[in-house]
């Protein structure tokens, strides 16, 4: 049975035991009533002709005036031998006499003689009668009745009312009923409609009906969170299994032209290299270069694997100004030409992996190499800021356009020629630093700057202090080293 029909059921079901209890207890109060107000008239006609009888005696016969005096009433008499005799009284002339109450000499000389009235029935027919006796000395009994048809009709009139009352009642509660619960539930059926578009594949779509104040309501604002979650949740999915596509897309595109240069530095050996002493080295020399290349492809996606399946790092305290000084120094033996400049005002030191942060400044130092002009000036900063260690390498090139920056460290992403790399170089060097720096509780950032030199650009990797230097450190005297003369 659905929410709507129970519902009716329930508030019908309920009206109606309501409109029965009601009509009984209308229906037994007036009854009472009315036999009330009938046994009041019969005990005081009787008194009343008790006394009259006990003045005068008059016999059945002269009951005419007593009956005239107390219309609507029976009169009659039980002598001492219990002979039930009727006064001529309550037909008016032309009339059909009514039946008269059925009453027996043992019931009229029983214990019911001064009681209470009682209720009998009628000779014939099916009135029914209200007697009261009373005695009247002489061994007589003076038998009053008066009929019930009256109190009858008003209680069939009543019921046939309350019966048709009851039934209009209750259809007016079962159609407004009806209206009320479908106004009511409509806010549900719109929820079902908007589960079926999702269930269709319409994630867009929201429940309208979200007002806090009413119950359903409510439920439509929570369904619209956890679809809005579930919205979110799927868009990430997509956009995961997107990256992973493109992923293994640029990946095999990568190793694609590395592949093919083997195959043909094999194919040249194979067609007479072999022989030739100059096509035989120039083959091997390729051969090794391109297997390099493929190395160095594969080391860094392997690590990118390893970082995204969060394999814990070796985790020891490590100086960032020792780390930054081996890296530029490093460099500076690369392209003795370039100026270099390290700066590190203070001892920083963070816990984590010495190999992966000196991995990132070699990736940074490699991406100056290859994307700004020869001889262009760059800058290493090691400083900590608050409870963060912040590492920054900052040259003089030509920056990068704001879409570029946006998609710096999307994996295997490059730039326009003038930021590609000439040789090697998958565009994997800043996604290595943003997954390095990850894994270190940490991030990385790109921003383009505009100085008196003009254009550059500053990558920025903040991580956590070390515990010993979550306080500020003391200010020490600047460290810097010059370039190395060229």
């Amino acid at each position: 049975m659905s929410l709507r029909a129970r519902l009716l059921t329930v508030l019908v079901s309920l009206s109606a035991i309501g409109l029965i209890v009601a009509g009984i207890a209308t229906y037994a109060s007036l009854r009472s009533f009315l036999v009330d107000r009938v046994d009041r008239t019969v005990t005081g006609g009787a008194h009343s002709i008790q006394r009259s009888l006990e003045r005068g005696r008059p016999g059945p016969g002269g009951f005419d005036a007593i009956g005239a005096a107390n219309p609507g009433i029976y009169i009659g008499s039980v002598d001492a031998n219990g002979r039930v005799a009727w006064a001529p009284i309550g037909t008016r002339p032309g009339e059909t006499p009514l039946p008269q109450p059925d009453l027996s000499a043992e019931r009229a000389t029983g214990t019911a003689v001064g009681g209470h009235p009682f209720t009998v029935s009628a000779v014939s027919g099916g009135t029914r009668f209200r007697v009261q006796l009373e005695p009247v000395g002489g061994g007589q009994v003076l038998i009053v009745a008066a009929p019930l048809d009256e109190v009858g009709d008003t209680l069939h009139q009543l019921l046939v009312v309350e019966i048709v009352v009851a039934l209009s009642v209750l259809a007016a509660i079962l159609l407004a009923g009806l209206w009320l619960v479908r106004v009511g539930l409509r806010p549900l059926g719109q929820i079902e409609q908007t589960a079926a578009s999702i269930a269709g594949g319409d994630l867009s779509r929201r429940v309208e009906n979200d007002d806090p104040s009413t119950e359903v309501g409510r439920l439509g604002g929570a369904l619209n969170t956890m679809l809005g979650q579930i919205e979110v949740a799927f868009d990430e999915r997509t956009a995961s299994e997107q990256r992973l596509r493109r992923f293994v897309a640029d990946a095999s595109h990568e190793l694609r032209t590395p592949l093919a240069a083997v195959r043909a530095y094999a194919e040249l050996f194979d067609r007479g290299a072999r022989d030739r002493p100059e096509d035989l080295g120039r083959a091997m020399a390729g051969i090794e270069r391109e297997s390099q290349r493929m190395g160095l492809l594969v080391d860094d996606l392997l690590l990118l694997a390893r970082l995204d399946q969060g394999r814990p790092l070796e985790r020891k305290p490590v100086a960032l100004g020792d780390v930054a000084r081996d890296a530029v120094e490093a460099a500076r033996v690369l392209e003795a030409e370039r100026a270099l400049e390290l700066e590190v005002p203070e001892p920083v030191e963070v816990v984590g992996d010495h190999e992966r942060l000196r991995q990132i400044l070699d990736n940074l130092l490699s991406n100056v190499r290859a994307h700004t002009p020869a001889g262009t000036p760059a800058t290493v900063r090691v400083l900590s800021e608050g409870e963060r260690a912040v590492l920054e390498v900052v040259d003089t090139g030509p920056g990068l356009t704001e879409d570029q920056v946006e998609h710096a460290f999307e994996r295997f992403y490059r730039g326009d020629a003038s930021r590609s790399r000439d040789v090697g170089g998958a565009g994997l060097g800043l996604a290595i630093i943003a997954a390095i720096a990850a894994s270190h509780e940490g991030e990385a950032t790109v921003v383009n700057r505009v100085g008196d030199t003009g254009h550059g650009l500053t990558v920025r990797v903040t991580i956590p202090l070390g515990p010993a230097l979550t306080e500020p450190p003391l200010p020490t005297e600047e460290a810097t080293i010059q370039p190395a003369p060229t």
